[in-house]
């Protein structure tokens, strides 16, 4: 074949198909939800099939029950005396007393450091009285003081 014919019989199978597509437009095509293929007839519900079939309805028919049922469940649930208690029975006691513990733990820490300087004063000989350790602990006290205003 040549390229003329070739593209001649390309054209008559387009110009058929063309046909073809329009003819079946004005028709409308059948869909077998509603058509049976095998008897090539239309389809007729019966009423057996109306209440076999699965719809909204049905699908949410016990759903407000269950819904208006867990909810009371719920509200049973939160009223209960024991699920309100903490689990521990001190909790807002140390949350009160950790703030009042942390000022403690600073001030403790000081005066360890303060008596850690004054056995170091005393250990090599700067003082061996009161009033030498006195002084060691009222220098240690400036200089945290000059510390904490940096």
């Amino acid at each position: 074949m040549s390229l003329a014919e070739t593209s001649e019989a390309r054209k008559a199978r387009l110009l058929a198909l063309k046909q073809r597509k329009a003819e079946s437009d004005g028709k409308g095509i059948i869909k077998n939800r509603n058509f049976d293929p095998e008897s090539r007839t239309l389809k007729k519900h019966t009423a057996a099939e109306d209440v076999e079939m699965d719809t909204v309805e049905q699908n949410v028919e016990g759903l407000a029950q269950q819904v208006i049922a867990e909810d009371e469940e719920k509200r049973a649930e939160e009223l209960n005396v024991f699920n309100i208690a903490p689990k521990r029975i001190n909790w807002d006691l140390k949350r009160e007393t950790d703030k009042k513990l942390s000022k403690l733990e600073r001030k403790t820490q000081e005066a360890i450091h303060t008596l850690i300087r004054q056995r170091l004063a005393a250990q090599k000989g700067e003082s061996d009285d009161i009033v030498g350790a006195m002084r060691a602990q009222e220098r240690a006290q400036d200089e945290e003081a000059l510390s904490d205003e940096d």
